[in-house]
């Protein structure tokens, strides 16, 4: 069954070599079921070898046999195989491989000829790697982005270097609310805060926006300005309709700044518009997230993208009138109720803004589209893909994920998640608090569709219960060890690892080796919250053979056997945490 060793030095797969040899018995032991996917798996117990198949369970019903006898005929016909050292039958029909040393420690040499490449998917049968748009964080410019920003934005980034990890083109994307409602209401509002500066106050819609950061926009308008855009306040009250009904009283102010400003309307709207998306920009960029494409829901409007897509549903026979209106028969799609698309007056909604864009990016040419939500938008996906079938598209090309809410915690209680003006939490203030690199691990350490309690003071903490600091010092640990040997890294790729010979180490190497298709499944469920689990596992191996196991021995073959270990587990951890935009430091 077993040779002497395994090929040295090669970028051996274990789990593919041995679904090899079990591909070739199954075509003696039963030919006809030559389609079963054959899977192998970790044992959770180190004396069961280091994988396992249930491949002879798989195939008991079809066989109608004992799946302890399909496994003993499967085991006889195995070729021989010089990385395998034995095989065993357990339990039910369980399959156990113990593989040579040689082939336990290969990855080390494979993941330091790769490097940064270890670990890198490429496209499938040289084919053109599938083009992925990862559209996230996507904020109305309406003001500083939050906690909850902040935690979309580090998980939509980590998801895009992840999928172009793991062999796919990704284009990033933030799509840009510059227009509608929202955007003619920081408008207004930072209006009304200019006409307080040269008194002529107006009463302070309770549905505008109330933040400093509107305040100090104003304050610009008056620097750069003057008193060129004030009205008296009497001619703003005399625009507003009677009524108590809050919403049609905002709308009434927004009416008054565009009836009275005229033309230099644009301008308040164009301030706050570049005040805070260049501010958003900034704090973005500072955290380490970087967008390829800022896309403007204005450009919809301006070129009629819009306009055509309702016209195309209209078409297709998906839309109605109703007093006035058009709506959408989202109901035959799965919605809970039907959507207007256009009001009674002739406005778009931003529903048709949002369909418009959608089909957009199917227009580009892109793969598949993957959509990263807050939470609160669950209700939107049935809508969204409803008017993409409707219109003729692929909706399943359409991918929503969903990020759950944070909550901030200090000292085992819920903080505030106000701050003393009275606004939330900004990411920014939390950057500041706690660093960029806690907070992308940290927002992390949850799959994204749970809530997330961030724990401030675990964030900051200098220890081994800090999952970040924890896996950071593995990474520190080793280059200290690499600087006391100060020798030639770059020769250890050839070293012998016939030395590393024990159960620690073979457990490290065994992790390593996981990592590539750690990458493929992560990217396939969309989950980066895997790899930060990953790498604190791998940490902690690390940690463990560390601590029980010198590495700078006196024996010049063992010490350079170990050292190569360590600077394949550095590689590793190095390849996670850039994948999660979080550094490497060399001490600590």
């Amino acid at each position: 069954m077993a040779a002497s060793s395994a090929p040295k030095h090669t970028a051996f797969d274990a789990r593919q070599h041995l679904a090899s040899l079990l591909r070739a018995a199954l075509a003696s032991v039963a030919p006809g079921q030559g389609l079963v996917e054959i899977i192998l798996e970790r044992p959770k117990q180190a004396s069961h070898g280091d994988f396992a198949s249930n491949l002879a369970m798989q195939l008991a019903r079809e066989l109608k046999t004992n799946p302890r006898q399909i496994a003993e005929r499967l085991v006889r016909e195995l070729p021989p195989s010089p990385a395998v050292a034995k095989v065993e039958i357990a339990g039910a029909g369980f399959i156990n491989f113990t593989l040579m040393p040689a082939a336990r420690t290969a990855v080390v040499a494979a993941v330091l000829a790769a490097g940064h490449g270890f670990g890198r998917g490429t496209p499938r049968h040289g084919k053109t790697a599938q083009r992925l748009q990862v559209e996230f964080v996507s904020a109305n410019p309406t003001g500083p982005l939050h906690v909850g920003h902040g935690r979309g934005a580090a998980y939509g980034a980590s998801l895009a270097s992840l999928l172009a990890f793991a062999g796919y083109d990704v284009t990033r994307e933030y799509y840009v609310n510059d227009a509608g409602r929202q955007m003619d209401i920081l408008a207004v509002s930072a209006w009304l805060r200019y006409l307080e500066l040269f008194d002529e106050p107006v009463p302070f819609p309770p549905n505008g926006y109330q933040g400093g950061y509107v305040r100090e926009m104003a304050e610009q308008v008056k620097a750069a300005h003057g008193d060129r855009y004030v009205h008296p306040a009497e001619a703003v009250l005399a625009c507003l309709p009677e009524t108590e009904d809050l919403e049609a009283k905002l709308d009434g102010l927004i009416l008054a700044g565009k009836d009275l400003l005229g033309e230099d309307w644009a301008y308040i709207h164009g301030h706050v518009l570049n005040e805070q998306l260049t501010d958003c920009r900034a704090d973005l960029e500072e955290f380490g997230v970087h967008f390829d494409v800022w896309f403007s829901e204005r450009s919809l409007y301006e070129t009629g993208m819009v306009a055509r897509a309702v016209a195309a549903l209209e078409k297709s026979g998906h839309i109605y009138e109703q007093d006035g209106a058009k709506w959408f028969s989202s109901t035959a799609f799965g919605d809970e109720k039907d959507r207007v698309v256009q009001r009674d007056n002739g406005i778009y909604t931003y529903f048709a803004s949002d369909i418009a864009y959608h089909l957009n990016k199917f227009e580009r040419g892109f793969d598949k589209v993957i959509d990263v939500w807050g939470a609160d938008h669950h209700g939107y996906i049935p809508r969204v893909k409803g008017a993409l079938a409707a219109s003729g598209a692929d909706a399943g090309r359409l991918d929503v994920t969903l990020v759950q809410f944070v909550s901030l915690f200090r000292n085992g209680q819920k903080a505030s998640m106000s701050t003393r003006s009275g606004e939330y939490v900004t990411l920014r203030e939390l950057r500041e608090e706690v660093g960029n690199d806690a907070c992308r691990f940290f927002y992390m350490l949850r799959k994204c569709d749970q809530a997330l309690d961030f724990d401030l003071d675990l964030a900051k903490s200098e220890s081994n219960d800090n999952p970040v600091y924890y896996v950071q010092y593995a990474h520190a640990r080793i280059c200290s060890v690499l600087a006391q040997w100060d020798g030639d890294q770059a020769a250890l790729g050839a070293t012998d690892l016939a030395p590393l010979q024990h159960e620690r180490e073979y457990a490290l190497c065994a992790r390593l080796a996981e990592f590539p298709e750690l990458i493929q499944v992560a990217a396939r469920d969309y989950a980066p919250h895997a790899l930060a689990f990953y790498l604190k596992d791998l940490a902690g191996d690390f940690h463990g053979w560390y601590n029980a196991e010198r590495v700078l021995v006196d024996g010049r073959a063992t010490r350079e056997a170990r050292l190569a270990l360590a600077l394949a587990t550095r590689q590793v951890l190095q390849n996670g945490l850039s994948l999660l935009g979080v550094s490497q430091p060399v001490s600590m």
